[in-house]
């Protein structure tokens, strides 16, 4: 397969770009993560999807360490070419670190923030310490 596609997604100055999660069936939003170049060759080559760690400053493999890996159906681009989009598999029904469906769990309501979705699993029990 060729990669001239890749050429056409407008990377930030950092060389990266946003890349949202969805849920390819319930097309609930997961997460929203950043990629690289080479996350984003390696997600399309593996059908896994696989991000850029600003924190780590290394490419991550969604559910290297909690088993809750993204199998990616299908990648958009969207029209600015600054957004890319993963319509995914999720394994485990878990996307958020903090043991959630979604990373997007916190609502306005009232002038505050409050959560509108359980924890599924104790987020002590998905993740190795360290």
């Amino acid at each position: 397969m060729s990669t001239d596609w890749i050429d056409e997604v407008k990377w930030d100055k950092d060389g990266l770009v946003p890349a949202i999660a969805q849920d390819a069936d319930s097309e609930q939003v997961l997460m929203m993560a950043w990629m690289d170049r080479d996350a984003l060759l390696e997600t399309v080559r593996t059908a896994q999807a696989v991000y850029w760690s600003r924190s780590r400053s290394r490419i991550w493999r969604k559910g290297e360490e909690s088993g809750h890996v993204q199998s990616v159906r299908e990648v958009f681009l969207d029209c600015d070419g600054d957004v890319v989009l993963l319509k995914v598999d999720q394994a485990g029904g878990i996307a958020c670190h903090t043991g959630r469906a979604s990373c997007f769990y916190r609502k306005l309501d009232a002038g505050k923030w409050a959560a509108n979705q359980p924890v599924l699993r104790d987020p002590d029990e998905i993740y190795r310490k360290s």
